[in-house]
């Protein structure tokens, strides 16, 4: 097997909320898009982000097609975790958790996304 690319798809209820929240805040853009659906990235991503509408016919198993929120996390790496917090600072966003060092290297903070989704920003220290 050789996996040419990856990609994440997310059941949100309001698709074109959290896509412009990445757009926004995150530097994604759209690389697919159609009805109840959204499909982002970025160049030094590494994979698509998609963002489908909750109760799409389409979607299989429906026994899974409930929207994703509470308790998911998307995680990006960066290079500078202080400047990312800087810069976001002045948004009105909701931070879930401010900047925090954990003992084992973690720096990081969350951002909430429009949908309940968290992203958290974090950098190895």
């Amino acid at each position: 097997m050789r996996i040419t690319q990856s990609a994440i798809s997310l059941n949100v209820p309001h698709v074109e909320r959290s896509a412009q929240f990445l757009e926004t805040y995150f530097g994604f853009h759209r690389v697919m898009e159609a009805e109840g659906f959204v499909s982002l990235t970025r160049d030094d991503a590494g994979f698509h982000l998609i963002f489908l509408q909750v109760g799409l016919p389409t979607f299989k198993p429906d026994t899974h097609a409930a929207a994703a929120g509470p308790g998911l996390l998307i995680a990006f790496e960066v290079d500078d975790i202080d400047a990312e917090w800087t810069r976001l600072q002045d948004q009105e966003l909701f931070f879930p958790t401010s900047i925090e060092t954990e003992s084992w290297g973690e720096r990081y903070f969350q951002v909430l996304d429009p949908n309940g989704i968290i992203v958290q920003l974090v950098q190895w220290v």
